[in-house]
């Protein structure tokens, strides 16, 4: 039987990159195209490697869980986040493994057919999220920078506009000054501040921790998952999160 390299690397890479797509969207964390598509370039050049004379030992266990741990940050990063996907993401990988035996032989389309259903379940059958936890990319402009974030979506988020009436999106300190060139010291002092940048005003808020201020400024062109549009950008005083999961906290209707 003859096999093609180039043809092992495309089955292998499209395997990969629906299973890193699947487990990023049951999670609630939507893993980048690119990202996805570098994990599962390299799933392909392993598979390859496996059948080069010399190199069939890289096919057994232990190399072929280094494999998933790479691909997996390749995809995910390191993170905690990263970490949980790339869990699901192995998960995943077996799953795909007993359902191309409960097909029988299958063959190249029977592969590919199982793993476009598993990604098909996990984006539709789990509405894209696992635990209630739902992530969304953000991506923002001012001033020459470009900046891009994840966002938690938290529909307990009422933080609204006083003039608008409209939602408010939150970041926090580290990517508020990345964006902005605003110290930390000018964020924690919001009312001494408010001058620092042209448009840059205040906005009230109220948490469980109590209530204060926090500067705001009107971008244009934000987008948020797949809605774009001109929306007041708040910045924390700190971090939102300590284990690096988002960067930023929107509302459920955003």
């Amino acid at each position: 039987m003859t096999v093609y390299l180039d043809g092992v690397i495309f089955l292998n890479f499209l395997v990969d990159f629906l299973l890193l797509l699947a487990a990023g969207r049951l999670c609630g964390f939507p893993v980048r195209i690119g990202r996805a598509a570098a994990g599962g370039a390299l799933g392909g050049v392993y598979a390859a490697f496996c059948l080069l004379p010399g190199f069939s030992f890289l096919g057994n266990f232990l190399w072929r869980t280094v494999s998933l741990c790479a691909i997996a940050v390749v995809a995910y990063g390191f993170s905690l986040s990263g970490l949980r996907r790339g869990l699901v993401f192995v998960f995943l990988c077996l799953a795909l493994g007993g359902a191309v035996t409960g097909i029988g032989k299958g063959g190249i389309l029977g592969i590919v057919c199982a793993a476009g259903i598993i990604c098909l379940l996990c984006c539709v059958g789990f509405h894209g999220r696992l635990g209630g936890t739902n992530y969304l990319p953000v991506e923002l402009s001012y001033g020459g920078r470009n900046l891009r974030l994840t966002a938690l979506q938290d529909t307990g988020n009422t933080l609204l506009d006083p003039v608008t009436g409209q939602q408010v999106l939150v970041i926090g300190a580290d990517a508020a000054q990345k964006l902005t060139g605003l110290t930390l010291q000018q964020l924690q002092s919001p009312v001494e501040s408010v001058g620092a940048i042209p448009g840059l005003r205040l906005i009230p808020y109220h948490c469980v921790g109590g209530c204060g201020f926090m500067l705001a400024l009107r971008l244009q062109g934000v987008k948020i998952g797949s809605w774009q549009g001109s929306t007041l950008v708040a910045f924390a005083p700190e971090g939102l999160n300590r284990e690096g999961a988002y960067q930023a906290l929107t509302g459920g209707a955003l």
